[in-house]
């Protein structure tokens, strides 16, 4: 079941993990849904089988493009999140990159200021445990044409803890320093709980 919803996420037949599941229950015949992890799981595997080599030579190079963004933004607290950080990218995947500023226009500015091409901000508004949180999203696109994610959030949720809605665990992320020491130590590490 976990495989056949991972497949349907690999080839693009379904976006988000909840279709996935409910089309591959249905495909199956059974009302049984995997969790989320047993979903990611079973992508990380077809996305190994498919792209193999070329998968771990696309993941140094997004994680050396996040970085170089990272540090060009280093002074709102970046954080490198999404599957670029966890090591379980796939074709289609962007950099995912959480920083905190109380003027996001300032985060966009110095995008520009560098050549990254930024195509599109949107406001997004969620609710958690009844506060309204809102962050600018951010999508560019890196020197080597790779989609680039930046969620800005306000500089009061810095060190807020987040679980992950697939892997179930804390989004514990990487920072600009602990980003460079992995890139130099074991660059294609991943962080998927097990």
């Amino acid at each position: 079941m976990a495989r056949e919803a991972a497949t349907l996420l690999y080839s693009g037949a379904e976006k988000e993990y909840k279709q996935a599941k409910t089309h591959a229950a249905q495909t199956l015949g059974t009302h049984f849904l995997p969790s989320n992890l047993e979903v990611a799981l079973e992508l990380d595997k077809i996305a190994e089988e498919n792209e193999g080599k070329n998968r771990k030579e696309r993941l140094i190079e997004m994680r050396k493009e996040a970085l170089a963004v990272m540090k060009l933004l280093d002074s709102y607290s970046p954080l490198l999140i999404g599957s670029v950080w966890r090591g379980t990218i796939r074709r289609g995947s962007d950099i995912d990159i959480a920083v905190y500023a109380d003027d996001p226009q300032a985060v966009v500015d110095i995008l520009k200021s560098q050549c990254i091409s930024v195509l599109k901000t949107a406001w997004t508004r969620v609710n958690k445990h009844g506060r309204t949180l809102s962050s600018l999203q951010i999508e560019a696109e890196t020197s080597a044409k790779h989609r680039l994610e930046i969620v800005i959030r306000n500089c009061a949720e810095q060190g807020e803890k987040r679980r992950c809605e697939i892997f179930g665990d804390e989004i514990k992320g990487l920072k600009t320093k602990e980003l460079d020491k992995l890139l130099k130590a074991n660059p294609t590490e991943k962080f998927v709980p097990y």
